[in-house]
């Protein structure tokens, strides 16, 4: 395999060997790591793209109106790379390119580079010298392993930080999520690209465009990106359903939930919005007079009759940690948002149409089990845009066991719960700096008088939307006490109320 190593131009090809020679004594002959000056690297372009492809790679950074989109284009296939960036940072450039080429990347510690390069259809060693400037940079094989990509000012021993791959994301092909400012039409622009219209969310101005193959939709991108009427423009995220709920051993199990309901108030209301997968009705037990008609944004479910869906066990979530925090009697209600239908995951699109359709029916809680690494931009503006209206959003931190961000749980403006079980935080439980506060992770559900088991964050989040619910309902307590209660019960240095 061929070492890509652009270098300063101080280095004479002679130095770069010199130094190749004493890295070398000090590595098997295997790893031997070539180090090729700045004005080699054109005789060497052309064995590297006799190379098999190693990295595809497709960066899109969502950008406001008025600025060309940051795109890095990396074809396998055709061993071309195409980029237009205009102020990228080196790091995440770096966790782009370890997820997508399996290379394990390592950068000197403390180094910063702004990333600004613009061409189309390079070889790979040309675009990274392009993309790294005055960096320099090597590729080194090994027996057995992946190769090792080394980033350094210095010297290539000096290239010691480990570069984390970026977070595993599921673009949609051929679809972008476009917000238009004020008096735009959405009709005009799409036809200009030959686009289709397939969602909106009122209100927002924001629309789900879908193009006929890849290359419409980059095309459309980069235009969207420069039209003075677009406020944002980026991809849409596929999120997958949370799992459903396994059935329990029967043992020494909690009763079912015993509620009844107090008339809600004409004002003053509490509702849970919960943006899941679709509920399955009746509940029974009279739980039903605690479910407000349910919203969808993607169409009709078929959720399996014989088995709870996840939505279903998360409103029996609730509504147990409300019997535990107002005695058994209390007039909040749950208003399920079904943003899956029958299909097998929603989008960051449909997550925050969901939000928005929760918002404006009247939730003043809303709950956020589900996730995705993915970030989104519109969806952290439906958020905020939520938060203004002085509404709470409850979030579950995810089940990978990592420290990496999950959304929209990891969103300012998102209270992120973790699990917590018997004080401690089991090894499924995500958790970090964005994370800070924890409930318990197992919850214990009915369903066709048969019990069934829920574990994990998405429980978590469930139990705090319910208790803060049945909090606000007894003590008839203003949402601006809603933080106060939970940081007083559920930060992680506390320990949450059992179950």
């Amino acid at each position: 395999m061929i070492m890509l190593a652009p270098m300063r131009t101080h280095f004479s090809p002679k130095t770069a060997l010199d130094r190749l020679a004493e890295i070398g004594r000090s590595v098997p002959a295997l790893l031997a790591l070539f180090l090729l000056s700045r004005r080699h690297l054109a005789a060497r372009s052309a064995a590297f793209r006799r190379q098999p492809a190693l990295l595809a790679l497709f960066l899109l950074l969502s950008s406001p109106a008025g600025h060309a989109a940051e795109t890095l284009n990396w074809d396998a296939r055709q061993n071309r790379v195409s980029a237009d960036i205009k102020s990228g940072k080196l790091r995440p450039l770096l966790e782009q390119i370890a997820a997508a080429s399996g290379w394990r990347v390592f950068i000197e510690p403390n180094l910063q580079h702004s990333v600004s390069a613009k061409f189309q259809g390079l070889p790979p060693g040309e675009a990274l010298r392009l993309l790294l400037g005055d960096i320099s940079f090597a590729l080194v094989p090994e027996t057995n392993r992946s190769p090792r990509l080394l980033v350094f000012r210095t010297t290539a021993q000096r290239a010691t930080e480990l570069v984390s791959p970026a977070p595993k994301v599921k673009i949609i092909p051929n679809q972008l999520i476009v917000r238009l400012k004020p008096g735009a039409r959405i009709d005009d622009i799409a036809r200009l690209l030959g686009a289709r219209v397939t969602g909106k969310i009122d209100g927002l101005n924001a629309y789900r465009l879908e193009f006929d193959d890849a290359a419409a939709t980059a095309a459309a991108l980069q235009q969207l990106a420069a039209n003075p009427q677009v406020a944002l423009v980026e991809n849409n995220y596929s999120i997958d359903a949370p799992p459903s709920p396994n059935q329990a051993a029967p043992s020494a199990l909690p009763a079912p939930p015993h509620l009844e309901l107090t008339p809600p108030p004409a004002n003053g209301r509490i509702i849970i919005g919960l943006v899941d997968t679709a509920i399955q009705l009746p509940l029974g037990n009279g739980l039903d007079d605690f479910i407000l008609k349910p919203l969808s944004v993607a169409g009709t479910a078929n959720p399996d009759p014989d088995s709870p869906s996840h939505a279903t066990a998360m409103a029996e979530t609730m509504l147990s940690s409300i019997q535990n925090v107002t005695r058994g009697s209390s007039s909040v209600q749950i208003l399920p948002v079904d943003v899956f239908g029958p299909n097998p995951s929603a989008s960051s699109f449909d997550i925050a149409e969901g939000i928005a359709q929760a918002v404006n029916a009247g939730a003043n809680i809303i709950n956020l089990s589900l996730g995705s690494e993915g970030d989104s931009s519109l969806l952290q503006t439906v958020i905020r845009d939520a938060q203004s209206k002085n509404i709470v959003l409850i979030g579950a931190a995810g089940n990978s066991g990592t420290t990496t961000p999950f959304y929209p749980a990891a969103y300012p403006g998102v209270d992120s719960v973790t699990a917590v079980d018997n004080g401690q935080l089991p090894s499924y439980a995500d958790r970090g700096n964005w994370v800070s506060f924890g409930a318990p992770g197992t919850s214990i559900i009915y369903y066709n008088n048969l019990p069934w088991s829920v574990v994990g964050t998405s429980a978590s989040a469930a139990y705090v939307s319910g208790a803060l619910g049945g909090y606000l309902d007894s003590t008839h307590s203003g949402l601006d006490q809603a933080q106060s209660f939970i940081r007083n019960n559920f930060s992680i240095s506390a320990p949450p109320p059992a179950k």
